[in-house]
C-alpha cells in the first residue's frame, strides 16, 4: 500500500486555503460567520496559514443544534474557520483515499450523491425482493478515534499532516460521545 508524504505544504498553501474557503461557504455564503471571515478573507487565510505552519492552530468550539427531518438528531457544527481547514485537508487527501472506497458509497463524493444513490437503489430493487434500510444511532460520535487515525496513517506518512488530523479528530465535539469509555459506547442502541 502506497503511503503519501509531503502533503502538509500542499494543505497549507494559500491557493489551497483560498479554494477551501470557497468550498466551505457553499450554502452558507450569507451566514454571519462566513460574511465576517470573507470581509477580511486574505488576512483570515494568512492567519490560518501562519497558525498551521507554526503548529499553533487549535480547533474552535463546536455549536450544537437539533434538526427534526427526517428524524430528530443533535448536530455539532464546527466553526467556519475550522471548516475552511477541513476543506483544505479534504482537497489534498481526497485523491489519496477516493480510489480505496467501494463503488456503492455515495455521500460527499464527486460524481455520486443522493440522485446517483437513488438510481443505484432502483436498479437493485428491480433485481431483489427485499431491501434493508437501517441507521446506526450516533454513528459519527461513536467512531473509535484511535482506529480511524491508524487507518489514515496507513495512507499518510507525512507527520505534520497526521499531527493536524489528530488535532482535529481529537478536538472535543459539542455532543461528545468520545468522552465515554469505549466499552460503554454502543452505536446500535
Amino acid at each position: 500500500m502506497r503511503r503519501h508524504k509531503n502533503l502538509f505544504e500542499k494543505i497549507i498553501s494559500f491557493q489551497n486555503l483560498l479554494s477551501a474557503s470557497m468550498r466551505a461557504q457553499k450554502g452558507k455564503r450569507f451566514k454571519k460567520a462566513t460574511l465576517k471571515f470573507n470581509f477580511q478573507l486574505e488576512n483570515e487565510l494568512w492567519t490560518l496559514h501562519r497558525e498551521l505552519i507554526n503548529d499553533t492552530y487549535q480547533p474552535g468550539q463546536y455549536r450544537n443544534f437539533t434538526i427534526y427531518e427526517p428524524k430528530k438528531r443533535l448536530i455539532s457544527a464546527a466553526p467556519y474557520r475550522d471548516r475552511v481547514v477541513h476543506h483544505a485537508i479534504h482537497n489534498i487527501l481526497e485523491p489519496v483515499f477516493e480510489p480505496t472506497f467501494i463503488h456503492d458509497s455515495y455521500a460527499t463524493r464527486k460524481g455520486k450523491g443522493t440522485h446517483a444513490a437513488i438510481n443505484r437503489f432502483q436498479n437493485f430493487s428491480y433485481k431483489n425482493k427485499y431491501v434493508l434500510k437501517c441507521d446506526i444511532r450516533q454513528y459519527f460520535p461513536s467512531i473509535r478515534r484511535e482506529i480511524l487515525l491508524a487507518l489514515i496513517e496507513r495512507k499518510v506518512s507525512c507527520s505534520k499532516t497526521m499531527n493536524l488530523i489528530q488535532k482535529i479528530v481529537n478536538a472535543p465535539m459539542a455532543n461528545n460521545l468520545h468522552s465515554q469509555p469505549a466499552s460503554s459506547r454502543n452505536p446500535y442502541r
